[in-house]
């Protein structure tokens, strides 16, 4: 009886795995970890005393606000104080003890910013700081809020999801002051400082006595407070248009050159041209609002200083 198997001769292949087809798939096997290390990155440990010193300055915003709307002054500046010392601190602590990390590099400036925004609103509507440079302090750093998110959406790797954009673990790019930009913030520090503690120096007869052995009667006060607030609309205009020009000031992460190049141009175009309108605004500002109100005060101090 004949057989039923059918009959393979030796060039039949079969279903069993031979050399070649393991050979054939060496080259998969591994290009699979170096793949997933490209697509995957490695989620960062944010939960540290610098960081954490980063969320109270946050928190130090909205508190300082209430109690310069309330007339609180001198509470004011103590929130204010401490946050300008938390500033200092959690840098230090982070370079000492090598805790830095992208979501602090992103954190710390975004509670530098949320602090002077909020106070010279705050101040603005109290009339302690002029318009034009209200709008300049706060244009500059609309600017950059909104090339942040550019950067953000543009160089944060796929899949990009909601839970993905807000996950600062997952670092896509890197924002690196200018020089100019350190010391306009130290201005803006010392100015909004300065602005908080004039009323509690001025409320005080024993401090207005010292101020007036000094030379520093109310009017070269003021004439003070106004040349540095020209020195710090100077340093804020100057600070917002380097990070259009400075390609160093923002590094985008990831393999492709050509993309973070092209990526790279629209965020400085973005920040170019909003910014560039910011200034030309404050110019405008400068030279009809504030100058009015300038005139009235000279008026009404004239009024008073008259027998």
């Amino acid at each position: 009886m004949p057989s039923s198997k059918p009959i393979l001769s030796p060039s039949t292949p079969t279903a069993t795995s031979t050399p070649a087809g393991k050979s054939a798939t060496k080259p998969l096997t591994a290009a699979i970890p170096s793949l997933l290390k490209k697509s995957l990155r490695p989620h960062e440990n944010i939960y540290n005393l610098p960081n954490f010193l980063t969320v109270t300055r946050l928190f130090a915003a909205p508190a300082t606000a209430y109690l310069i709307l309330h007339s609180q002054h001198t509470a004011a500046l103590a929130v204010f104080t401490y946050a300008g010392i938390t500033d200092l601190v959690d840098g230090y602590l982070a370079r000492r003890w090598k805790l830095q990390t992208v979501a602090g590099s992103v954190m710390d400036p975004m509670a530098d910013k949320a602090l002077m925004i909020v106070v010279t609103v705050t101040l603005a509507i109290k009339g302690a700081l002029p318009l034009y440079l209200a709008t300049l302090i706060l244009g500059r750093d609309g600017c950059l809020a909104l090339a942040a998110i550019y950067y953000r959406y543009a160089s944060l790797p796929k899949p990009k999801t909601f839970t993905r954009y807000w996950d600062f673990s997952l670092p896509s790019a890197e924002v690196h002051p200018t020089t100019v930009s350190k010391y306009n913030t130290f201005l803006q520090l010392v100015l909004i400082g300065s602005t908080l503690a004039l009323p509690v120096l001025t409320a005080q007869s024993h401090h207005l006595g010292i101020m007036h052995d000094l030379g520093l009667g109310g009017l070269n006060v003021h004439q003070g407070m106004m040349y540095f607030q020209w020195l710090v609309a100077g340093t804020t205009a100057w600070s917002g248009l380097s990070y259009a020009f400075l390609k160093k000031a923002v590094t985008i992460l990831g393999d492709d050159e050509a993309l973070k190049a092209k990526q790279g141009a629209r965020g400085r175009t973005i920040i170019g041209v909003v910014f560039g309108s910011v200034v030309l605004a404050s110019i405008y500002l400068a030279g009809t609002v504030d100058e009015q109100k300038q005139d009235v005060k000279a008026v009404a101090h004239d009024s008073e200083s008259r027998p």
